[in-house]
């Protein structure tokens, strides 16, 4: 299934992401978690692009067996970091011979000491193009509702999403937020710019004080002062956990009763957190 063509069909498109671990023991492990979400139905899961080759190979393995043997329609990320064009194409050709049918088209984070091979590509809207003239993969693409954190301003930044979408990408899925004032800010500015496609918000639930300061500090999000105080009041992991669920499950309920078109949901590869806010937002808790 075409993502693209789920957001025609009038009703909230939602989706978990994961990564491909780098032991078989974590890879087992993740399978049998992917496998336990299924009963929540959701529209398709999506497995990120690993840093090294033994786990890129791994996101082909388990996008494949996700599609074969769970029945999920899997997306496949794929970066322009590390990889020649005939890598990419060789990646793109084992993911259309499996029958993967959607990728998500990233620049990718580049290691400080990164030396790219002669031929790389280094934008996603590059990438897009590349696969849009050789491939007929559905793809879609990633945004910064608070914007990215190598842009040189605002507009630049949209003007780097428009060329994306303007290269062939089909739908967007934003980088994690905790103040879903800033999703509407950003998708009212992206509407002004023209840019018609779905704007999928990307969910992480807090599970951690020490791992959501961190994301956020490197995807550039902000914690709202509420949440920030609530953390600092949090005593033990179970707390931070409850307290995470709990603004997670209000920021999705109310993206959904302002017609967001879908959730995204950074799992982490666990699945107790995404089970029960998905749980309760379906349910209309």
């Amino acid at each position: 299934m075409r993502i693209a063509e789920l957001f025609d069909q009038q009703q909230p498109v939602i989706s978990f992401e994961f990564f491909p671990p780098r032991t078989e023991a974590g890879y087992a492990s993740l399978f049998r978690t992917i496998a336990e979400l299924r009963e929540l139905s959701p529209a398709y899961v999506s497995v990120t692009w690993g840093a090294g080759g033994s786990t890129r190979r791994k996101t082909v393995e388990l996008v494949e067996r996700i599609q074969r043997e769970i029945g999920l329609t899997a997306m496949a990320h794929l970066t322009c970091v590390g990889s020649s064009q005939q890598e990419l194409a060789g990646t793109l050709d084992a993911l259309e011979r499996a029958g993967i049918e959607n990728v998500l088209a990233l620049g990718g984070d580049r290691p400080t000491d990164y030396t790219p091979p002669p031929d790389a590509l280094e934008h996603a809207n590059e990438l897009a193009a590349f696969i849009q003239k050789h491939w007929s993969f559905c793809l879609g693409g990633a945004c910064y509702p608070e914007t990215h954190p190598r842009a040189t301003s605002r507009g630049a930044d949209l003007d780097h999403l428009a060329a994306k979408v303007d290269a062939g990408i089909s739908f967007l899925i934003t980088q994690l937020f905790f103040d879903n004032q800033d999703y509407y800010r950003f998708v009212e500015e992206v509407r002004q710019r023209g840019i018609r496609v779905p704007i999928v918000p990307g969910i992480m639930p807090v599970v951690s004080k020490a791992s959501i300061r961190r994301m956020a500090q490197l995807s550039g999000a902000h914690i709202p002062a509420e949440l920030e105080q609530q953390l600092d009041l949090a005593q033990s992991d179970e707390a931070v956990e409850e307290l995470g669920i709990r603004w997670a499950t209000a920021q999705c309920q109310d993206l959904l009763r302002n017609e967001a078109p879908g959730l995204h949901f950074y799992t982490l590869n666990r699945s107790p957190a995404t089970r029960q806010i998905w749980t309760q937002v379906a349910a209309g808790d």
